[in-house]
């Protein structure tokens, strides 16, 4: 999964499945929030940010390209899309055996816990995830 220095693999649990007998459409969403939560860990989200500031997802898509069946073994990807003023968009790759089965982003924006208001993205934050690798510097978002 080049590209992508965020990576997790992720056993498919039978409690995974749905009555159709493949996976259901919610777990690859869990599966993208934990490659998310790695990439804000990777990214030491919490040491970049001021005090009462943090991410909220604004929003996140996925695109399901194959069924996936038990059991098996998912790579997950995470990588900077764009950073912007107020936010980053985070994209996400999951692949069975090296063959995509699903790819989607995920719209994190960071606001002032206190206030509700959006927050301008810290250059430390911006530095952490350059040193990371990917994206491209954008205007507002």
């Amino acid at each position: 999964m080049d590209g992508y220095p965020v990576q997790l693999e992720i056993r498919v649990a039978w409690g995974d499945m749905d009555a159709l007998g493949h996976v259901n459409n919610t777990i690859y969403l869990r599966w993208f929030e934990s490659a998310r939560i790695a990439f804000f860990e990777r990214i030491d989200l919490s040491a970049s940010r001021p005090e009462k500031v943090g991410p909220i997802l604004a929003s996140t898509t996925c695109d399901y390209l194959t069924p996936v069946e038990y059991p098996a073994t998912i790579a997950v990807g995470a990588r900077l899309q764009r950073i912007g003023n107020t936010s980053f968009v985070i994209e996400h790759l999951a692949t069975k055996d090296g063959a995509p089965v699903a790819r989607g982003s995920a719209v994190v924006v960071l606001i002032d816990y206190e206030t509700g208001e959006k927050v301008r993205v810290p250059d430390e934050m911006r530095a952490a995830v350059a040193r990371l690798g990917g994206g491209e510097a954008a205007g507002p978002g």
